[in-house]
């Protein structure tokens, strides 16, 4: 039930509109800051923005009892999947990776799921002029690897390889390449050094996974894409030499676009952005 499962105290006043991140665990989603940031800065005092710790056996029954007032809701991790059966239409993007970050509640009831971190690791890369590359590395690989092959069939022209730590891996990444209709090539992690030539490096692995290729970051680097955001940076993003895209850029611009699906208005990406940077600030303290 949504009250059980409820994070923090709701205060909302009633005839406003409601949103959510959902996930498990979900203590550290700067999800409810970024979008409450958007909130005030686009005027709607009555929105509130929670999070709910939800597993996968909970998204069912809390879909069930939301009512007219919710306009939508985040996921994360790991609920992406889990939730595609309980709704009534998936985008083509958020199908094209079998994941739905976002849902958003029609006037009718529907429920429509849609993907914005591809969207959103685009923008990202076009907010630092990067708009199209002749070759591209993927470090490691799942569901948030998936989301860099989607992104990149809109920004890279020629191949894509991926550095992964098993032969499971490497099947599933070269059939979501099939699956997108982009080559994928596939390495040994091992081999993953050699990899950081390319002119866009995305790493899509956990806190700490690539932390022993910071020394081998070349003299000149092109533009590297780190998922994470805390803590940043991250030991290969401080060694890098290049641009370097963080993981926080990718959260604000995913979450842009989940706030005008929901409310109907774009938010403007700095204010959402500082209102990150400061939060992140305040935890390391």
């Amino acid at each position: 039930m949504p009250e059980q499962a409820h994070q923090e105290s709701y205060t909302g006043q009633e005839r406003g509109k409601r949103a959510a991140v959902l996930g498990s665990p979900i203590a550290h989603s700067l999800s409810p800051v970024l979008h409450r940031a958007a909130y005030a800065e686009l005027g709607l005092g009555t929105w509130t923005y929670d999070r709910f710790d939800v597993d996968e056996e909970g998204i069912a029954g809390f879909l069930a009892d939301l009512d007219e007032r919710w306009a939508g809701l985040s996921l994360t991790m790991p609920l992406k999947r889990a939730v595609i059966p309980l709704l009534d239409e998936v985008s083509e993007t958020a199908a094209s990776v079998e994941a739905v970050n976002t849902v958003v509640f029609g006037e009718d009831g529907r429920r429509l799921g849609d993907n914005t971190d591809i969207p959103g690791m685009i923008a990202a890369l076009n907010e630092v002029d990067v708009e199209a590359v002749d070759s591209a590395t993927v470090l490691g690989a799942g569901a948030t690897a998936a989301s860099a092959l989607a992104a990149l069939t809109r920004v890279c022209k020629g191949e894509i390889t991926a550095y992964v730590r098993s032969e499971e891996r490497a099947r599933e990444m070269r059939g979501w390449g099939e699956r997108l209709g982009v080559a994928v090539r596939t390495e040994e992690w091992t081999r993953a050094a050699e990899g950081l030539r390319a002119p866009l490096v995305l790493s899509t692995t956990p806190v700490g996974a690539t932390d022993g290729l910071a020394q081998a970051a070349p003299a000149v680097g092109g533009t590297l894409f780190d998922v994470v955001y805390d803590p940043w940076p991250t030991a290969l993003a401080a060694a890098w030499n290049g641009g370097v895209v963080g993981g926080l850029d990718l959260l604000v611009h995913q979450a842009v676009l989940q706030v005008e699906q929901m409310t109907g208005r774009r938010p403007a990406p700095d204010v959402m952005r500082a209102a990150g940077e400061a939060e992140l600030r305040a935890r390391a303290a």
